[in-house]
């Protein structure tokens, strides 16, 4: 038999052990929860448009996912995003490519390239690279910049400066030839800026100066030509009216010749006063 204290310590005691039994086993079904629940979101994900998902199972490739939605089994199983959007390659004013020009002028080209990977081999650059970014580091910029520096050896800076768009499709044409193997879709090159040393760019500028100056000379030379040629030929109009006027008098006779000429001056009034016996000008009777 129990006093009653220590019946109350034994029911204290019992009342402790269920509802501790109760704790422990709530947070255990907690904890069951959380791990189905990450099980759950972990098996499904999505791929965005401009992306490409590489699936592998314990880092090994297994396949290449399209936009959408996926499944993968948790853990196990991991999707990795490669972007195939245009990228782009900057070799901007601040940070250009240094080369040196055929005539060994040093130059400064600012360059920029548009590209981006070709969806169907983004599992091969996943397993030798990683990921986009250390496939552009490791790969495309280094090709870029020894192929900008490369075709810039083949022109003069003079040729640089005056060719630009031949050294563009040039550079254009060498990344095409040398990045579609290595997975790489070249869109667009620019080349935005040539640098050259001081005492250079003040000698082109010089040049050009001098060239402008010899076109505009060319050009005063043939607008002289030009006028004198008009003159010529207002020359040879006057002399050809003055012949035909002199044919003219010798066919017809002076005298009406004259008459015209103090017609054609006349202003059509008549003398207010006349000499006796003398006629109204221009103005004959006779038949």
């Amino acid at each position: 038999m129990f006093t009653e204290a220590e019946w109350f310590v034994t029911r204290e005691t019992q009342y402790g052990k269920r509802t501790e039994f109760r704790g422990g086993k709530l947070a255990i079904w907690i904890v069951l929860g959380l791990i189905a629940l990450t099980f759950i979101l972990g098996s499904f994900g999505t791929v965005s448009a401009g992306e490409r998902g590489v699936k592998t199972r314990f880092s090994a490739v297994i396949g290449v996912i399209d936009p959408g939605l996926y499944f993968k089994i948790p853990i196990i199983e991991k999707v990795n995003i490669m972007d195939i959007k245009t990228q782009t390659v900057l070799y901007e004013r601040e940070d250009p490519l240094f080369s040196a020009s055929k005539d060994l002028q040093d130059v400064k080209i600012a360059t920029v390239v548009n590209y981006h990977l070709d969806p169907t081999q983004v599992d091969t650059i996943f397993q030798q690279y990683g990921s986009t970014r250390a496939y552009e580091a490791n790969v495309i910029r280094p090709i870029v910049r020894d192929t900008g520096k490369s075709v810039a050896s083949e022109f003069t800076a003079e040729e640089l400066v005056t060719r630009r768009a031949d050294y563009n499709a040039r550079v254009t044409s060498v990344l095409i030839e040398r990045l579609e193997p290595k997975s790489v879709i070249i869109e667009r090159v620019n080349i935005t800026n040539f640098e050259f040393s001081p005492s250079f760019t003040q000698a082109i500028e010089a040049k050009v100066t001098a060239v402008q100056n010899a076109e505009a000379a060319k050009n005063k030379l043939e607008q002289v030509k030009f006028e004198a040629q008009q003159t010529i030929e207002t020359a040879k109009a006057t002399a050809e009216a003055q012949r035909i006027q002199a044919q003219s008098l010798a066919a017809q006779g002076g005298r009406d010749y004259v008459a015209l000429k103090a017609i054609e001056k006349w202003n059509g009034v008549l003398p207010v006063q006349m000499i006796p016996g003398s006629t109204v000008p221009f103005i004959n009777l006779k038949n």
